[in-house]
């Protein structure tokens, strides 16, 4: 099966396997040099329950720094529901670098596999609404470009990817720059053409942002009344602004949240916490895999 993915691969992929594999491995796996040299392995990957698949790309680097012998056949692509006992991967090479290569590859589509899945699971949760989940910058260290991508395979979208490509002014940014309206005049002189979101914690503090003029409101905390107000009050006004909803959403609240009108719902659980898929690989050392290469 083709493993290239139409989710758009991050390219720093080869930094994040290397930085991962030299964490594991520093000067050498002295464990598998117990293995003869010439052992050759089979092996397959499978899922111990319901998941959404995502990590593909990160395992075929893992291997391909590691050995590029090693022969990866994919029964699933990232972004597909695997179902509990459904073999997803199976391999076959150089049983040394299989082995040194077993923990890597599988920390990262466990990883990647788990959030993807919860990304699923809130969106299935507001199917129907019209509503959008996004992720936030609440990211493992060295590791955001791969949980975006998941949360893309999991049918959610990303928030802005770091400090540079959005302005969202917050309360410390109103607190420093004396007013909620000052803020955002500051952000729309200062970042040209970039979109501007303010996070704003009351209805009042929403009337002053309807004024200031921002591309997305930021609703912190709100209840569901106040965020059906705030709706109608964006209706109200005519403005081209959306509205995000965001703080302690979880899977029992999000579609009333989603069925106020807010045109996003932020999540910062997608990527924060973050619960491994349960996959295992397991390999034959038979006699039948051991043929010369």
């Amino acid at each position: 099966m083709d493993t290239s993915s139409r989710f758009h691969v991050p390219p720093d992929i080869n930094l994040q396997v290397s930085a991962a594999l030299r964490e594991d491995v520093g000067s050498g796996d002295v464990t598998a040099s117990l293995v003869p040299e010439a052992e050759l392995v089979r092996g397959e990957v499978v899922t111990r329950e319901d998941a959404v698949l995502c990590g593909a790309p990160w395992v075929v680097e893992t291997f391909r720094q590691l050995d590029p012998r090693i022969a990866l056949t994919w029964l699933a692509e990232d972004g597909k529901r695997i179902r509990a006992g459904e073999t997803v991967l199976r391999v076959e090479g150089p049983a040394r670098p299989v082995l040194t290569g077993e923990r890597t590859a599988l920390n990262f589509l466990q990883l990647l596999s788990g959030v993807a899945t919860a990304a699923r699971r809130f969106v299935d949760a507001v199917a129907g609404t019209g509503c959008t989940i996004l992720d936030t910058r609440k990211t493992l260290p060295g590791l955001r470009t791969a949980q975006k991508y998941a949360v893309r395979c999991g049918g959610a979208r990303n928030h802005r990817m770091g400090l540079h490509d959005m302005i969202l002014v917050k309360e410390n940014h109103i607190a420093a720059a004396g007013s909620l309206s000052a803020a955002v005049a500051a952000a729309r002189r200062l970042g040209g053409s970039m979109r501007v979101e303010v996070e704003v914690e009351s209805l009042s503090e929403l009337e002053e942002a309807l004024t200031a003029g921002p591309d997305i409101v930021l609703l912190d905390d709100f209840g569901l009344a106040d965020m059906r107000t705030a709706v109608t009050r964006v209706h109200e006004s005519r403005l081209p602004i959306e509205l995000e909803a965001s703080g302690s959403v979880t899977l029992e609240t999000v579609r009333a949240i989603a069925e106020t009108g807010v045109h996003y719902i932020s999540v910062g659980g997608l990527t924060k916490h973050v619960r491994a898929v349960d996959l295992s690989m397991r390999l034959d050392f038979s006699p039948a895999t051991r043929r010369p290469t």
